[in-house]
């Protein structure tokens, strides 16, 4: 069974929407560069969200299966809009950084386990192909 998630229009280019499971909520701004308030996220911003918090979730369980702690790991992800042939998302850059205390206590097949994790995450394997969207690993010294 697939999991639901409904979107309201609000109205002034938000929308509210409802995480099916959880009742959780969030809401969309359209963003300035596009006639919206870029108040909150916007559309496009959650799927950057979504690949940084994948790749780190799918390193998680790597890292919980090999008893390896990587808490405090951060994915910084920066989104590029192109505008032609039409208004898409062009590039996510993912930079995954992860602090020096836990970096020193992972091997190299470690860290090898971790990186093949976050490149195999379904969100960016669910991505378009001509979106460029590289994965830089930092292992903080």
């Amino acid at each position: 069974m697939g999991v639901e998630v409904d979107v309201v229009y609000q109205g002034e280019l938000r929308c509210k929407a409802t995480h099916g499971p959880s009742q959780d909520q969030l809401t969309t701004d359209a963003p300035v560069d596009n006639h919206g308030k870029g108040e909150s996220f916007s559309p496009t911003d959650l799927v950057a969200t979504a690949l940084g918090a994948c790749s780190l979730t799918i390193m998680g369980i790597v890292a919980e299966r090999n008893q390896l702690d990587i808490a405090g790991t951060k994915a910084h992800v920066v989104k590029e809009m192109v505008q032609t042939p039409v208004r898409r998302i062009g590039g996510l850059k993912v930079v995954i950084t992860i602090p020096a205390e836990k970096a020193r206590a992972l091997t190299a097949d470690d860290r090898q386990k971790l990186e093949q994790a976050a490149l195999h995450c379904p969100v960016h394997k669910s991505l378009h192909p001509d979106i460029h969207a590289p994965i830089e690993f930092v292992f903080e010294s």
